[in-house]
């Protein structure tokens, strides 16, 4: 029991995320999540004053224990296509004749629902300088499922179909023979579990600590950060891309904060999440075709993310500002990008990494309070797109990039010691994210990243949730 229990906690978390801002999580529980994020210097509720600034638990004066679990959709679509004449074929046979119509589609997502779970619990007293917190929160995610193409040009054995539609086929989606990717699906969970602690200087001030451990795993099919099987001879097919096992990762870092509050209504925080620093995902990799194939190693770890907060309250109305700053260009597994070069020279086809930039967030919210038991809660997040233009081709398999994100919240206090919560949010990408096909074969001195001319890949996502969350406040 003692060892299976830790597995249960892990499997729970890990049955499903999504992330909205990059790729980490735009808020936690139902309480921050309805505040947009925002909490660095507005800690309504104990998860996201642990998430965004571990100084801020010094607010609460009581022992607390909360619990959220939110139902989570997102329909991102693949869309990608090729300029007359440039049909990829089975084999040697290579771009067909300029007289090839152009080619055009969209897929869209079979991921379905998932769980996004939140838990933790404080310890305070009144009397007591000290602040003590757990957590065990999922902070990031991404993971699509883009079954592959049916509608192709040709048969298995390069025969022209002549009923095919090539306004209706996504090339990025035909089969590896056909030099698409075929069937593509990621799957990133992050669970991190910390311990917080919180001193107040004065009745003003406080600092706090949070050390992190982080669990990770990631699946990929076809997995672009091994070497591929590319053809040798002619006539030949090769056995491409291989697929991927779930590797797993252990990572530990840390959070730091600062929280003011007045006294007078007017509170400011700030805080600094280190980079959480994993050791490589070890990927076992097999072949379409059943063989095995090498295994590959990559980190990628978390990113730094600096805080900024100021938080405004007076009688009914609580209103809440954030700034962050996520630091992906500093960050293994997002600041490489294009492909890997062999000892002798040339491109292995392997993916380097994603080459995302850093990004900016701003959270904004606001809760009332004039209805007697029900707290009523909106929220705005506002976030900058990482994926730069010429870099969209190695981002297919995590294109969970939300630029605008609303909420709608509220809570209901059922007694002094028991409150329920829910939210509900609306998340938007705001127009696709775009870029040109990239192939590892066409890499010159003036094509670095190996763009197919006259090509396009495209990706865009809604996300809608509908999250509840119970808190328990032990009162006497």
């Amino acid at each position: 029991m003692k060892t299976t229990f830790p597995k249960l906690i892990v499997l729970f978390f890990s049955i499903g995320l999504y992330a909205q801002t990059g790729h980490i999580m735009q808020g936690v529980g139902a309480v921050n999540m309805s505040m947009g994020g925002a909490a660095t210097a507005q800690p309504l509720d104990i998860s996201g004053a642990m998430h965004w600034n571990p100084a801020s638990v010094a607010a609460f004066d009581h022992k607390v224990i909360k619990f959220d679990v939110g139902l989570f959709f997102s329909s991102p679509s693949l869309s990608s296509s090729l300029p007359s004449g440039m049909l990829f074929q089975a084999g040697d046979m290579g771009p067909g004749s300029p007289e090839s119509p152009p080619v055009f589609g969209t897929t869209e997502d079979e991921r379905g629902l998932s769980l996004m779970p939140a838990i933790a619990m404080l310890w305070a007293k009144e009397d007591s300088k000290h602040t003590f917190g757990l957590s065990a929160f999922g902070i990031s995610g991404f993971g699509v499922t883009f079954p592959q193409e049916t509608n192709l040009p040709f048969s298995a054995d390069g025969n022209p179909n002549m009923n095919w539609d090539p306004s209706n086929s996504n090339p990025i989606l035909w089969p590896q023979a056909f030099r698409g990717f075929g069937r593509v699906q990621s799957d990133y969970m992050l669970l991190q579990v910390s311990g917080t602690w919180a001193y107040e200087l004065s009745d003003k001030v406080s600092i706090g600590i949070q050390p992190n451990i982080n669990y990770a795993a990631l699946t990929l099919e076809p997995n672009p950060l091994a070497a591929p099987d590319f053809p040798q001879l002619p006539n030949e097919i090769g056995k491409g891309y291989p697929v991927s096992d779930k590797a797993s990762a252990i990572g530990f870092g840390a959070q730091f904060g600062i929280f003011y509050d007045s006294k007078a209504g007017i509170k400011l925080g700030a805080s600094y999440k280190t980079a959480q620093k994993f050791n490589a995902f070890e990927f076992k990799n097999t072949y379409l075709d059943g063989s095995s194939a090498p295994e590959v190693a990559f980190q990628m770890d978390y990113p730094a993310i600096v805080s900024m907060g100021i938080g405004y309250s007076i009688n009914n109305i609580d209103l809440a500002l954030d700034f962050r700053r996520v630091l992906y260009e500093d960050t293994e597994g997002f600041k490489a990008s294009g492909w890997q070069m062999g000892d002798n020279g040339f491109p292995t086809g392997a993916v380097q990494g994603f080459g995302w930039n850093n990004i900016s967030v701003l959270s904004v919210g606001a809760q009332y309070k004039g209805i007697h038991k029900l707290p009523l809660r909106f929220g705005y997040t506002h976030s900058s797109n990482p994926i730069a233009e010429e870099l969209a081709f190695f981002s297919t398999p995590a294109p969970a990039i939300i630029r605008n994100a609303y909420q709608l919240g509220l809570s209901y206090e059922l007694t002094n010691k028991w409150q329920i919560d829910a939210v509900y949010h609306y998340g938007t990408s705001d127009g696709k994210t775009q870029g040109t096909l990239l192939d590892p074969s066409a890499i010159s001195p003036t094509n670095p990243l190996g763009k197919i001319p006259g090509t396009t890949v495209a990706y865009d996502m809604t996300t809608s949730m509908i999250m509840f969350g119970i808190q328990y406040q032990f009162l006497k």
